[in-house]
Parts: structure tokens; sequence; C-alpha cells
């Protein structure tokens, strides 16, 4: 398991469009990913239970990932995150 914390620095948050991108990024990925907000846990690959959390630019997630490449999906989604969702 390789967890790892981001802040969300883009004005929107995870809303929509960039909800988008962070889910087709995990799916990317073999491993099972989650994202966690405070003490909410969601599956990162599933769109609305990543819009459930209701992220907003500013707020710290936690990106979970267990499995075979489970390092490169964090790194991976922790890029995506930092980017402001541009890449």
């Amino acid at each position: 398991m390789f967890v790892k914390e981001v802040t969300v620095e883009n004005q929107v948050g995870l809303h929509a469009r960039p909800a988008t991108f962070f889910i087709q990024k995990a799916n990317e990925f073999k491993s099972s990913i989650w994202v966690e907000k405070e003490e909410r846990r969601v599956n990162a690959k599933s769109l609305l239970g990543v819009l459930s959390l209701g992220i907003v630019g500013g707020t710290t997630i936690r990106i979970i990932a267990d499995g075979a490449d489970e390092q490169q999906a964090v790194e991976g989604l922790i890029k995506l995150v930092n980017s402001g969702f541009s890449d």
C-alpha cells in the first residue's frame, strides 16, 4: 500500500471536468486506488464517488493505492493534481 497527501490548488477543486481527468488517469493503473478526504474514502475510479467528496480548491486529500503499480498510480495522480488538471 502506498499513500501520499496532496493539496488541490485549482479554484474549482475536483468537480466535473477535473474529476473526469482524475478518474481517467486512475483507470490507467491496475492497482486499487482510493481518495480520502477527512474520514471519507471513495474509489478513485468512480466519478460519483469522487464528486461526492465535494473537494474544493485548497482541500488536502490523501491518495491511496494498493497493487502492482501502486507507487506509479499515486505519483501519476499527484502530478495531475499539481498540474491544475492541465495534462
